[in-house]
C-alpha cells in the first residue's frame, strides 16, 4: 500500500487508497467516510477534491484487511438463524418490507429485513405471479451456503408445494450455483416450450455472513425484469401487511415428499454440458496447473467433479464450508465478503499464485469470478473482461458474424476499443445484468459483462448456455486462454493495451441516505455546466443507456479520452463515481475532481 493522507473537507472526512497494477496506471478504488455534521444538508456529499496532493494518502483501509477474523467477532450462526423463524417484520416500516434490487430481496434477520415472513411472502407472491402469467412448467430452485439459505429453503418449498408448483430441488449436493439454475431453466425450454420453467435462487451473493438472498428468474433464464420484479414486490408487500395469514403452505416435511416436489441432478447436467462452451480437452492436454478456491461457495463440489470428469490438473485449495465463513479473509473495511475481485478476500489465494498456471476463484453462489495469475496476480475485472472478449471472438468462429458485445455503462472502455478492434457491435446496457438476456438468448449478443465481475457468454455454436452471470464458465476460459495461447490472461490484455492504450481508472463511494440518493438518481445534462471534461470537449451526455435507451439512475460523462458516471448504489446507502482515463493518472484526477463537483451541486441543490 503506497503512502496516505486524510483531507478534511469541511467536516467530511475522505480517505483514498492506492493499489499498484500496471505500469504506469493505478486502480483506484477509494472509501470516503462521512465524519458528521449533521446540520450540513449534504453530509456525504464530496465538495473539495482530495486529490490536490498525488501520491500522500491515509488509508481507510482496515488494519485487519486481508486477515482471518477473530473468533470473537464472528456472525453468531444460532442467533441468526433464530432470529429469522421468531423476529416478525413490520409493514409499515420502509426497512422491513420487501424491496428488490438489482439483484434480488437482501437483507439480515436481525435488521427486521431477511426473516421468515419475507421469503413466505415472496414465494406466494412468485406463484401468483406464475398462475397469472400461465408459466406452468417446473420451478428450479437451489442454494448458497449462507447460514439464511437452508432456512430460507425451508419455507419457499413449504409455499411451492401448498400451490402444488413443480418443484426441482437438488439431488446429491444441497448446494446449487446460480448458473447451474441458469442452464437448467434454459435446457427445459428448450425441450419444452410449451410448459415453461423458471427459477429461484437463494443467495445474498457475496454479501457478509449474516445476509440472505431471494432472486426470481424468468423463463428465459435471466434475473426477472424490473416490471416483473416490482410486481411481486408490490404483491408480497401486501402479503406481510396482513401478517402473511393468505399465504398457502403446508408443513416443511409434507413438502419434501409432496408429489410436486421432485430431485434434480444440477451437478452432473451442468458438468455433462461443459465441454459445449469450454474446450476442456484443450484444458487438459496443455497439462496446466490450476488451483481453484470456492471460497466456501455453492460450487464447492463442483470443481473436483470437473477435474475428474474432465482429468485436468485441478487442486482445490479450500473444500471447506461453514456459514460464518471464517476462512475467508476480512475486506478492506474488516467486514466478511467472499468478494473474489476483493484482493483482501483474495489474498490467501493471490499467495499462492506461483504455485500454478492459473488459478481462480467464485463467490458465494459461483455467478462472479477472480481471475489470478502467475503474470500479474489478481485482474482486475476490467481487464479480464477485456482480454476475454478478446479471445472469445477470436476462438469461437461458429459464432455468427454479427454476435456483438455487452457491457454495463460503468465497464472499461477498453472493452469498447476490443470490440472495435474485432468489427463486432457493441451493445452498453444500464448496470444488472438482466439487461443482457435477450441478446444471449437470440444470439446477438456472444458476450455480456458487468465491471463488478459478472459475465456470461455462448455455446460453441452460439446458442444460449446460461443467461444469468457464469462465474464458472468465465473462470475456466482462463484456464482455456492460458492453455491455447500459451499466455495468461494477463499477458493478453498487457498486449491488448500496448495495441490500444492502458486505462487508467477506478471507482470513489461515499456514505449517503435515500434522500441524497434520490438526487443523485436525477442528474441530467441540465447539471453539467462546462462543455468540457477535464480539457477535453465533452462528447456525450448520458442519462439512458445507449443500447435500449433504458434510464440508469444517473449520468455518464464522455470525452475523446475519459468519462465518469455517477449513480446512487441499488443496494446500499452510498453513491458512486466511476472513471477512467486514456491518458494518464493526472487526468484521471481531474474528471474525479469535477465528477465530484458536479455530484456536490446536484445534493446543494436538494
Amino acid at each position: 500500500m503506497s503512502p496516505s493522507r486524510k483531507v478534511n473537507a469541511g467536516g467530511i472526512l475522505f480517505f483514498e487508497a492506492l493499489a499498484e497494477i500496471g505500469p504506469g496506471c493505478h486502480l483506484r478504488h477509494k472509501r470516503y467516510n462521512s465524519k458528521s455534521d449533521e446540520s450540513d444538508p449534504r453530509v456525504g456529499a464530496i465538495r473539495s477534491s482530495p486529490y490536490s496532493e498525488k501520491r500522500h494518502y491515509m488509508s481507510s483501509i482496515s488494519p485487519l484487511a486481508g486477515q482471518r477474523a477473530a473468533t470473537s467477532s464472528l456472525t453468531d450462526v444460532p442467533v441468526l438463524v433464530s432470529s429469522y423463524y421468531s423476529l416478525r417484520p413490520d409493514a409499515g416500516i420502509a426497512s422491513h418490507q420487501v424491496a428488490f434490487g438489482t439483484s434480488g430481496h437482501r437483507g439480515s434477520s436481525l435488521s427486521y429485513s431477511f426473516n421468515e415472513w419475507h421469503v413466505l411472502a415472496i414465494t406466494q407472491a412468485i406463484c401468483d405471479y406464475r398462475a397469472e402469467n400461465n408459466i406452468s412448467g417446473p420451478l428450479f430452485i437451489g442454494i448458497d451456503t449462507h447460514a439464511l439459505s437452508a432456512p430460507a429453503f425451508a419455507s419457499a418449498l413449504e409455499v411451492l408445494a401448498a400451490n402444488g408448483v413443480q418443484t426441482m430441488v437438488s439431488r446429491g449436493t444441497p448446494y446449487t450455483p446460480t448458473p447451474a439454475i441458469s442452464h437448467a431453466i434454459l435446457m427445459h425450454n428448450r425441450m419444452h416450450p410449451s410448459a415453461l420453467a423458471d427459477g429461484i435462487v437463494i443467495t445474498p451473493s457475496h454479501n457478509p455472513p449474516d445476509n440472505g438472498g431471494f432472486k426470481y428468474n424468468t423463463p428465459n433464464g435471466g434475473p426477472a425484469d424490473t416490471n416483473v420484479t416490482n410486481w411481486i414486490e408490490k404483491r408480497a408487500n401486501v402479503y406481510l401487511q396482513s401478517a402473511v395469514r393468505d399465504v398457502k403452505r403446508i408443513p416443511y416435511d409434507r413438502a419434501l415428499r409432496a408429489a410436486s416436489t421432485h430431485q434434480y441432478d444440477y451437478l452432473e447436467t451442468y458438468i455433462n454440458d461443459l465441454p459445449n462452451i469450454i474446450d476442456l480437452s484443450a484444458i487438459r492436454d496443455a497439462g496446466i496447473s490450476i488451483g481453484v478456491d470456492p471460497l466456501g461457495g455453492a460450487g464447492v463440489h463442483y470443481w473436483g467433479a470437473i477435474a475428474d470428469r474432465y482429468d485436468l490438473r485441478l487442486t482445490v485449495v479450500n473444500r471447506e464450508v461453514d456459514p460464518t465463513f471464517r476462512f475467508v479473509p476480512l475486506d478492506w473495511d474488516a467486514q466478511i465478503r467472499m468478494d473474489p475481485s476483493s484482493q483482501y478476500a483474495m489474498r490467501e489465494l493471490i499467495s499462492l499464485k506461483d504455485k500454478f498456471d492459473i488459478a481462480f476463484a467464485c463467490d458465494t453462489d459461483h455467478d462472479r469470478h477472480g481471475i489470478v495469475t502467475k503474470s500479474v496476480g489478481l485482474m482486475p475485472s476490467n481487464h479480464f473482461l477485456s482480454a476475454a472478449v478478446s479471445y472469445l471472438f477470436q476462438h469461437r468462429p461458429e459464432w455468427r458474424a454479427d454476435t456483438g458485445v455487452g457491457k454495463t455503462l460503468v465497464s472499461s472502455q477498453m472493452i469498447d476499443r476490443v470490440a472495435a478492434q474485432l468489427h463486432r457491435p457493441l451493445q452498453e446496457m444500464p448496470i444488472g445484468f438482466k439487461w443482457f438476456v435477450d441478446g444471449l438468448q437470440d444470439g446477438s449478443l456472444g458476450f455480456g459483462c458487468e465491471e463488478s465481475a459478472g459475465a456470461s457468454f455462448l455455446r460453441f455454436d452460439g446458442t444460449p448456455w446460461s443467461t444469468d452471470k457464469d462465474g464458472i464458465t468465465a473462470a475456466l476460459l482462463a484456464a482455456e486462454m492460458t492453455a491455447r495461447t500459451g499466455r495468461d490472461p494477463g499477458e493478453i490484455y498487457r498486449g491488448l493495451t500496448e495495441q490500444l492504450g492502458l486505462p487508467c481508472n477506478g471507482r470513489i463511494e461515499a456514505a449517503a441516505t435515500p434522500e441524497q440518493k434520490k438526487l443523485l438518481s436525477k442528474l441530467s445534462a441540465d447539471n453539467v455546466h462546462s462543455t468540457q471534461l477535464a480539457g477535453e470537449e465533452i462528447r456525450q451526455i448520458l442519462t439512458t443507456a445507449p443500447a435500449n435507451d433504458k434510464a440508469f439512475g444517473g449520468v455518464k460523462i464522455v470525452s475523446d479520452n475519459g468519462w465518469f458516471a455517477a449513480r446512487p448504489s441499488g443496494t446500499e446507502h452510498i453513491y458512486k463515481i466511476y472513471a477512467e482515463s486514456f491518458r494518464d493518472e493526472k487526468h484521471l484526477d481531474s474528471i474525479f475532481y469535477e465528477a465530484q463537483e458536479i455530484v456536490s451541486a446536484a445534493l446543494a441543490a436538494g
